[in-house]
């Protein structure tokens, strides 16, 4: 159990509390402690550390509008950085230092093309741009501290949403410049609102506590999560070692579940 609170703007450890006890009231358990990101900074400074180095990293002076305007990406897509600041002089570094921006760190990845079969959704090839690992406030970035502590922990398959496909081929590219042993990757759909769009609090009961306030049990919960990827027949309660026994990744739905209202 890992939980990521690298960002601290957004990060509250009562909702992390509040998460865990919402799994273990579905009945869900996991190994050895928990384990928190903001706790890591120390792995993650070593990864970095190696990659500059090699000479792999540089510094980068442009803000996230000044990134997505340059970008070629289409409204709402994973902006592709341009390569802005990959070859600037140490003068014009030492000019937008005197702005007072702080930079981040990129990596150089020279358009590396990355190839690797997904578990649900096959062969996939992806490119990778020039991604930041640390960002501009000093903090380790999501998809370099991903890789070090799915390393470090001894993830051998990573099972995530569908909408974080366009990652992976970022991080098995870091995973193999830090030397990272093979991984592999299922990415399942997501859950929707009624209006089909990603669930959001703007759909209603979507938590637990939603759901509680609203008469349903984790159990029913879980039945119902259950019947969403053909676990369960709806209103059936099996428990979690029928369910454990009935799991067939091979029979997860390839469509995205729509939550009725």
């Amino acid at each position: 159990m890992r939980i990521d609170d690298l960002d601290a703007g957004r990060s509250r450890p009562r909702l992390a509390e509040a998460q865990l006890a919402d799994l273990a009231a579905l009945g869900l358990d996991w190994d050895g402690p928990v384990v928190r990101q903001s706790e890591r900074a120390a792995l993650y400074e070593e990864a970095i550390a190696r990659l500059d180095a090699a000479g792999l990293l540089y510094p980068c002076y442009c803000t996230r509008a000044e990134i997505r305007e340059a970008s070629s990406a289409p409204h709402g897509a994973m902006p592709v950085y341009p390569g802005t600041c990959r070859e600037l002089t140490a003068a014009q570094r030492a000019a937008r230092e005197r702005s007072g921006r702080p930079p981040a760190l990129r990596l150089r990845a020279h358009g590396a093309v990355v190839e690797f079969t997904d578990l649900l959704l096959g062969a996939q090839v992806g490119v990778v741009d020039d991604l930041v690992l640390r960002r501009n406030d000093g903090a380790a970035a999501y998809n370099l501290a991903v890789v070090v502590d799915d390393t470090a922990q001894g993830i051998g398959e990573i099972v995530r949403g569908a909408d974080l496909l366009d990652t992976t081929a970022r991080q098995l590219h870091v995973r193999a410049l830090l030397g990272g042993p093979p991984v592999a990757h299922a990415h399942v759909p997501l859950v929707l609102g009624p209006d089909g769009a990603r669930l959001a609090k703007r759909h209603g009961a979507v938590t637990l506590a939603d759901r509680a306030a609203g008469g349903q049990t984790a159990t029913q919960v879980r039945s119902e999560l259950a019947a969403s990827v053909g676990l369960a027949e709806p209103g059936e309660q099996p428990g979690l070692d029928e369910l454990l026994a009935r799991f067939d990744p091979a029979a997860l739905p390839r469509e995205p579940t729509v939550l009725a209202a």
